[in-house]
């Protein structure tokens, strides 16, 4: 099974912490050079080491907040102007947890351009790379709440769902060119952000957050949250050659939560 992805350029975004390093960390170990993106700068650097360069991998980054579409555009178009991008992880912080009622009307349009505006203007960036290498994998993060929705996530689960589409959409178009592009479904994940939703959800039911962790794990056939090193491995398979075939899809990686969607 080829798998090798040495040669190739990915950008991968929201990737100093959870899901993105973890996704970095592994395109880097097929022997991809990475681009990581995010707002932390001290972490950035000591993750640029830590990524694998046995196969003579390039790996750098770059600091940008996604909440700055003018700054993105500007840095990432010249980014592309000097190597052309592969592989493309579109991966953001999700919006702060709330009931949808509780969600103010700024809360939905941020969490649109963060998401879908931001993945649009990526696309339309690196698309022309993709096409002229005749290489291109565009896998975004999203939830599985795009299947089932998520108590207390109300912006975020719209938006999640409207990342999906647009991208099942962007798969029929892209298609021809080869260029393939799937979302990736992440359950219960030991992130920071799962931290702070517990947190929360604790406060609010003046429970303890080891009960809700419990409870949360007894709703997982697998019985366990998943480690972001799981999610970086589904990633990085649909990144690479061995994945050629597979487009427009919504890959769940949650331990089988959702089974019965």
């Amino acid at each position: 099974m080829d798998i090798n992805l040495k040669g190739k350029n990915a950008f991968v975004g929201g990737s100093s912490r959870g899901i993105g390093k973890a996704a970095a960390i592994e395109l880097s170990k097929l022997g991809a050079n990475v681009t990581l993106v995010s707002r932390s700068v001290e972490l950035m650097i000591d993750l640029v080491q830590e990524l694998d360069h046995s196969q003579g991998q390039y790996h750098d980054f770059l600091v940008i907040d996604f909440d700055d579409v003018e700054n993105l555009e500007k840095q990432v178009s010249t980014l592309a102007s000097k190597r052309d991008i592969h592989i493309l992880v579109n991966n953001t912080g999700g919006p702060a947890p709330r009931g949808i009622l509780d969600a103010e009307l700024d809360d939905f349009l941020k969490a649109f351009k963060n998401h879908v505006i931001c993945n649009q203007l990526l696309v339309k960036i690196f698309l022309a790379g993709m096409k002229k290498s005749g290489y291109g994998r565009v896998i975004n993060i999203i939830s599985t709440s795009v299947k089932e929705p998520l108590e207390g996530l109300g912006v975020s689960n719209t938006t999640r769902a409207a990342v999906a589409n647009w991208a099942k959409t962007l798969a029929n178009e892209l298609g021809e060119y080869g260029i393939t592009v799937n979302n990736v479904l992440p359950g219960f994940t030991d992130t920071e952000r799962l931290s702070e939703i517990l947190k929360i959800r604790a406060e609010k039911s003046n429970i303890s957050a080891n009960e809700i962790i419990e409870k949360m794990k007894d709703t997982v056939p697998l019985r366990r949250f998943a480690e972001p090193k799981e999610l970086g491995m589904a990633v990085a398979f649909l990144a690479s050659p061995a994945a050629s075939y597979i487009t427009g899809t919504n890959l769940v990686v949650d331990g089988g939560r959702t089974k019965s969607h």
